[in-house]
């Protein structure tokens, strides 16, 4: 038993009208499920758009005030994050994965990327600060999806909403700016929608880029490796000419020689292309990584 390998999602500036918006977290809605490894790795994939919490446990460990706490705060945080329950004693292999060597354990998965959080019990308060930092990482590193409930209304959360009707009509014109404009009128509204994002993400860089002349752009980074608008240009270059690791790099290492409100600046844009690229391409996964190197 391995950990699953995240496979990249192609770009693909063609389809970026195609978005949907999940209804209202029903009532009675949960976001606990339990993992076997028969659905492991399908599970984990989910950590590309949003946290999951992972609880390994065993009946024979006598901490169900604990497992109950972790049920008690999933559901409260109504997606937010995914609990993924494996009962060690059914699911060994899990266990050996994750390097397991005592029960309960509760390890975060951000982006496919493991982040142990505790062993042994903890109260309830304990647990919910030990969450909420984990959220806050997964926040900086523009993981902002939301997880579908597991049971009372899964499902429903392929009904399409109608308000994106107009930035499709947008984009089929060619109107990249008026897209723009209609996807922040959505994400105004549900700032957390994940595919949203995605799709502004993607027809901003295509308004950015229209009509600019590549060597021009390239050599006017290349005349100051400190000025931002020049680096932002070239990265977008880079991104469209299918060099994603080069404007990760660009803009991770002016993230390093920026400080404030600029910093934040080239932050945002990172996470912008991030959005653009997928969260499950290695570069971005790679570039996360340094993001949060270069950030702390």
């Amino acid at each position: 038993m391995t950990l699953p390998k995240f496979t990249s999602r192609a770009m693909d500036l063609s389809g970026i009208a195609a978005a949907a918006k999940a209804p209202p977290v029903p009532p009675g809605a949960s976001f606990v499920v339990e993992v076997d490894e028969a659905n492991f790795e399908t599970v984990m994939q989910g950590s590309m758009q949003y946290p999951i919490v992972v609880e390994l446990y065993s009946p024979r460990a006598n901490a169900q005030a604990l497992s109950d706490d972790l049920i008690a705060l999933a559901n409260a945080a109504a997606g937010a994050y995914l609990l993924a329950r494996v009962n060690v004693d059914a699911a060994g292999g899990i266990a050996q994965a994750f390097g397991v060597q005592a029960v309960p354990t509760v390890i975060g998965v951000v982006g496919g990327q493991l982040a142990p959080l505790f062993q042994g019990t903890r109260s309830k308060p304990e647990v919910e600060a030990m969450i909420a930092q984990l959220l806050q990482v997964a926040a900086q590193s523009g993981l902002n999806g939301r997880a579908n409930p597991v049971a009372g209304g899964a499902g429903e959360a392929d009904i399409a909403d109608p308000r994106f009707e107009a930035a499709d009509a947008a984009l089929e014109r060619g109107d990249f700016a008026a897209a723009v404009v209609e996807y922040d009128k959505i994400l105004a509204q549900t700032p957390n929608d994940a595919e949203a994002k995605a799709g502004r993400a993607q027809v901003a860089l295509l308004a950015r880029s229209a009509g600019g002349d590549p060597a021009a752009v390239l050599a006017a980074a290349d005349a100051d490796p400190t000025d931002v608008n020049p680096q932002f240009a070239a990265a977008d270059l880079e991104v469209l000419a299918g060099r994603p690791e080069a404007a990760f790099k660009r803009l991770i290492e002016l993230v390093r020689q920026t400080s404030a409100s600029e910093r934040e600046t080239v932050r945002v844009r990172l996470l912008e292309l991030f959005e653009v690229v997928g969260n499950a391409d290695p570069a971005v996964l790679k570039a996360r990584r340094d993001l949060m190197s270069a950030l702390f």
